[in-house]
């Protein structure tokens, strides 16, 4: 199966997009001519394994090497490296062509900026006195397609660098990767905004457009009706929740990095001991689009119906004469068992985790935490799992989601815990916990929380949810709904107005704008609540609305959005777009550093 995802039921021309960035990167090779070596820094390895097959790179005669502290071995003598524009991996480059240099090896270096070229990194050139020898460019891809209805501006530490470092840069990039999107589908009318960084995106947004408009003449109507960004710093209770669709679970315990999971083969059944088996998982997969975004109780049952069904099927064929047609539709069903098997084996495996009573615990205090009762419980339980040395993310989901539904933690446990995290696990993490309290994510308490105002009025806790027939978003987390979708289904059916009060409980302004330089039409005032018919767009197509996550998504919030898109009365289709999905624990990672 493809680790590119299929693109084609996109509800907008993604592939356009995802070609653009291909044509880009060969256009790049094509300009070094003959064999070259292209050097990647991993992380982008990742994200180009979206966009292009390694088999079309090695066409245009290159040879793939990942960039690290240790000297390139090749043998051609252009190298072309491409690389996000961070000083640090300047200097692994500047050391590689020093210790070519040490050699006496004459080569030439092209060295190609993601998404654009920065001042910091060509100092280091400079310092280093190797500006004179290295051609610079800059490859911009700012978007790389994760799925029919998922887009990533793969900054993984965009929330951190906001919140702790002060560093807007991402910002920009965001607003970069919208405006793109605008040049392929027409100026977005509507902006939606809540939270700081949101309203900076749509404001340097609206400030592009100024100094290179689109030219909203050669696209009458635009594809996409809506933009509404979300700040995760808005929300940040519903990342700290364990997920319990399939696909959240799938990352939260085998951490689903761009499209596809990493297992040893021996878990997908295959007799090839110690060796890793890599699993894609995009809807190219029929099934795995079937069941991912189920609450994973529903998706052993749906499993185990479907093994049985096949079962039958093959009993029945070996014990009576067949028409054609009959064998025709079971050698079809036979096709699907590839995909049947994979997801048995990952079910299964995700079982041994889902079924420890650990988990379970887990899951307990976080809707004891979410539902705002008995403190001292958890305080208890949290004390047991740091005292138990249990992964240091596990504590700090807890932690951070006490302090984050209750305004901080009052200071005597706030002292305490701190100095046992540091006892516990040791005092390299001061760092980390500094970085938190900076964020405002583990702090002492100093104000009444709202979380009580804000669960009710919202109706962030559904009681007697059901999985298997849901009627609400409350049933990826089996009884929360995430408050980060609540807030969409509002912005898409009334706007913020009704939900004013509340809004400004919630961290950050809010803003809501129609965008100049779009012709008036009726099917531009469609995300005014009055009827769903309005929502069509002139040509009979349901209206579409991108939600961009700045700081991250996890997956079952993006389930939530899909299953928001069937309800009946929704007339509008949503793409997601987000700097990263995550969620608790890689979340939690970005703060951590490490000392010297």
């Amino acid at each position: 199966m493809a680790q590119i995802p299929n693109l084609d039921n996109a509800p907008v021309n993604l592939t356009s997009i995802r070609e653009q960035s291909q044509k880009e990167l060969i256009n790049i090779l094509k300009n070094v001519r003959g064999k070259k070596c292209l050097v990647i820094d991993p992380k982008l390895g990742d994200s180009l394994s979206l966009i292009i097959q390694t088999s079309i790179l090695k066409e245009h005669g290159v040879e793939l090497r990942h960039l690290s502290g240790d000297p390139i071995q090749t043998d051609s003598s252009k190298v072309v490296y491409l690389v996000h524009a961070l000083p640090k991996l300047m200097r692994f480059i500047c050391s590689n062509i020093h210790n070519d240099l040490s050699k006496g090896l004459q080569r030439e270096y092209h060295v190609y900026f993601v998404p654009r070229r920065t001042v910091a990194c060509e100092k280091v050139l400079e310092e280093e006195k190797l500006h004179h020898m290295v051609s610079i460019g800059e490859y911009p891809l700012y978007i790389v397609p994760m799925d029919e209805d998922v887009l990533s501006f793969e900054l993984d530490l965009s929330y951190k660098e906001c919140q702790v470092d002060g560093d807007t840069g991402s910002l920009w990039h965001i607003a970069k990767a919208i405006h793109k999107l605008e040049f392929s589908f027409g100026v977005i009318p509507n902006v939606r905004a809540k939270g700081k960084a949101s309203v900076c995106v749509a404001d340097i947004l609206n400030r592009m457009q100024a100094e290179e408009p689109v030219n909203s003449s050669d696209i009458v109507v635009p594809e996409i009706n809506t933009v509404i960004l979300l700040d995760r710093e808005v929300d940040m209770v519903t990342p700290l929740c364990s997920q319990l669709t399939y696909e959240g679970l799938l990352d939260e315990f085998l951490h689903i990095n761009n499209g596809s999971v990493e297992l040893d083969a021996s878990i997908m059944g295959l007799q090839q001991e110690g060796k890793k088996n890599k699993v894609p998982l995009n809807s190219s997969d029929k099934l795995f689009k079937e069941i991912r975004d189920l609450n994973f109780e529903v998706v052993v049952q749906i499993l185990r119906q479907k093994a049985t069904s096949m079962k039958q099927d093959y009993t029945e064929m070996t014990t009576t004469t067949q028409t054609v047609s009959e064998l025709k539709d079971f050698v079809k069903k036979l096709n699907s068992l590839p995909e049947m098997t994979r997801h048995i084996n990952l079910a299964q495996h995700l079982s041994t985790f889902t079924s420890k009573p650990s988990f379970l615990g887990q899951l307990d205090m976080e809707h004891t935490i979410v539902e705002s009762q008995s403190y001292d419980i958890c305080f208890d339980y949290i004390e047991e799992l740091i005292h138990k040395q249990e992964p240091l993310t596990t504590v700090l989901r807890l932690l951070i989601l006490f302090s984050t539904t209750n305004s901080g933690l009052p200071k005597k446990h706030f002292d305490y815990f701190r100095r046992e995290l540091l006892h516990s696990y040791g005092f390299e993490h001061v760092a980390m916990l500094n970085n938190l309290e900076k964020a405002g994510l583990f702090k002492k308490q100093e104000s009444k929380s709202n979380w009580l105002t804000i669960k009710r009025a919202l109706q962030l806790v559904v009681e007697d949810t059901d999985t298997a027939n849901p009627n609400d978003i409350a049933y990826v987390f089996s009884g929360y709904a995430p408050l980060s979708i609540r807030l969409v289904q509002h912005a898409i059916r009334s706007g913020w107005r009704p939900v004013e009060e509340i809004l400004k409980l919630l961290p950050g302004p809010h803003l809501e704008m129609k965008r100049g330089g779009i012709p008036s039409s009726p099917s531009f005032d469609t995300l005014s609540g009055v009827s769903s018919s309005i929502a069509k767009v002139p040509d009979g197509r349901r209206a579409l609305v991108l939600v961009v996550f700045i700081g991250g998504v996890t997956f079952a919030e993006i389930s939530a959005l899909r299953f928001l898109s069937t309800q009946e009365g929704m007339a509008y289709d949503l793409i997601i777009a987000t700097t990263k999905i995550v969620n608790g624990q890689t979340l939690i990672e970005t703060f951590m550093e490490k000392l010297g």
